[in-house]
């Protein structure tokens, strides 16, 4: 079934139908985007050594990798509005590329730092993604198309951890020195991003009814004018900023919790790196479901509630998602460590999943620049965090380091890591406190009566959806 050339339905392996053929490119783009954009991450030991990083550096390269995404997810969603999609995935994509392939090159701490900052880019990525599927998929599916395609984008960000050794591995049987492995595997995953620019330009379309350029020549599509009317009702209206919080305090705690996530656990429950770093990747790959079930439950208690259903579920999905992290970061015993882990990375991708199966209904007329502003979010609260964070730790591993510097480097790598694990203990609770507040923040998110009509009359014609 469709409406006006949107699907009502998710039939992933029906290629015959627009929609889908888009949802399968986009979802395909938004994971390549993020294994680039995190490509880095297992190589960060070798990285360290080979530029002689210090421990600021480290985590000013963290830091920047996603601070300079807030500007390219604010900027990309008006585009959206304006020039579509598929042109805009098309150029973030090759262009994105660029800084991708020259880390592979840098020969210096400051060109390290850039090239990540510019990396960072890439992750407006989600915005596209979220942008598109939303336009090809009718109101009774959009949250559970919106969150698997996001979903299954963000796996790109655990499937680096191995993938990126794989590609490395396979650099070095081609004769490469194991210590350039690093070098050349960022350069394949810039390549491969590159290239799929190209894919996406030639086999996908705007909307359902064609491109934006076409649809603009026959005059059924908004001027200018009217785009940034559009964009000035979309930035005063304060359920968007609500949003943009809400987002900061589940794709932002995700992004900082799984970024400091390895050496913590090692910390603090003595595990091996391999170990941290395959537990790691576990939780995120849960992006192929858990988000998917966000959305599918946004959608649920949409039927049964209305739109204020939608928001009824993201709070209390917000809610048990702070609670989660917060009892995580008092466990000193693995067990129930893992438990409460497994119930974060649970609940956090369910929030990312259920908001974005509220903000395709908040203003349809500026949907691109809503999800810019929304998805910006998740990286302004990662930002935010990876500073608490950082201030918290790296005061407590400078006091260490002085305080044990007479008793023996073994001595003092234990007291250093002792330091970090508390004071990392310390900020996650303190976000898990956060993110509780924000679920509460959330209930004042409303839509009128005529909003709630509007979406009923809607689903009338939707036999499916009955």
């Amino acid at each position: 079934m469709n409406i006006k050339g949107k699907s009502t339905t998710l039939q992933l392996l029906n290629f015959k139908s627009l929609p889908i053929r888009t949802f399968w490119i986009t979802s395909i783009a938004f994971f390549l985007c993020f294994f680039a954009w995190f490509g880095i991450v297992p190589f960060m030991p070798d990285v360290v050594r080979d530029l002689g990083l210090t421990p600021d550096q480290k985590w000013n390269s963290i830091i920047v990798a996603v601070s300079g995404t807030v500007f390219a997810r604010l900027l990309i969603g008006k585009l959206c509005d304006k020039y579509g999609p598929r042109i805009c995935y098309t150029w973030l994509l090759t262009l994105g590329a660029i800084p991708v392939i020259l880390l592979g090159f840098v020969q210096t701490p400051m060109q390290f730092i850039v090239c990540r900052l510019f990396i960072g880019f890439i992750g407006a990525s989600f915005v596209i993604t979220q942008f598109h599927t939303s336009i090809m998929f009718a109101p009774n599916i959009v949250g559970t198309a919106n969150a698997t395609s996001a979903g299954w984008g963000n796996l790109g960000g655990g499937a680096n951890r191995l993938g990126m050794p794989l590609i490395a591995a396979a650099v070095v049987s081609f004769g490469i020195a194991e210590t350039d492995a690093w070098r050349y595997s960022m350069i394949v995953a810039g390549v491969v991003c590159f290239l799929m620019g190209i894919v996406y330009f030639f086999f996908t379309r705007d909307t359902p009814n064609g491109n934006y350029k076409e649809l603009k020549e026959k005059g059924q599509m908004p001027q200018a004018k009217k785009d940034e009317v559009s964009f000035l009702e979309a930035i005063k209206d304060y359920r968007v900023w609500l949003l943009f919080v809400v987002y900061a305090a589940c794709f932002g705690m995700e992004l900082t919790v799984y970024g400091t996530m390895d050496d913590y656990l090692q910390n603090t429950f003595q595990l091996e790196r391999v170990t941290a770093g395959n537990l790691v990747m576990s939780f995120a790959l849960m992006n192929i479901f858990a988000r998917t079930l966000g959305g599918y439950f946004g959608d649920k208690f949409g039927k049964l509630k209305g739109l204020r259903g939608r928001v009824l579920f993201l709070a209390v999905i917000l809610a048990v998602e702070g609670l989660m992290l917060s009892l995580f970061s008092g466990m000193t015993g693995l067990t129930f460590g893992i438990i409460f882990l497994v119930g974060f990375s649970l609940s956090v991708q369910m929030a990312e999943g259920a908001t974005f199966s509220v903000v395709p209904f908040i203003n349809k007329k500026a949907m691109g620049s809503i999800s810019g502003i929304v998805g910006a979010g998740g990286n302004v609260g990662a930002f935010i965090a990876a500073l608490v964070l950082k201030s918290k730790s790296a005061f407590a591993e400078k006091v260490a380091i002085a305080e044990n510097k007479n008793l023996g480097a073994e001595a003092v790598n234990a007291a250093q890591a002792l330091a970090s694990s508390e004071a990392v203990s310390s900020g996650y609770f303190i976000i898990g406190i956060f993110v509780v507040f924000t679920a509460v923040m959330t209930l004042a998110i409303k839509f009128s009566t005529e909003d709630e009509k509007a979406v009923e009359k809607e689903m009338e014609n939707i036999p499916a959806y009955n």
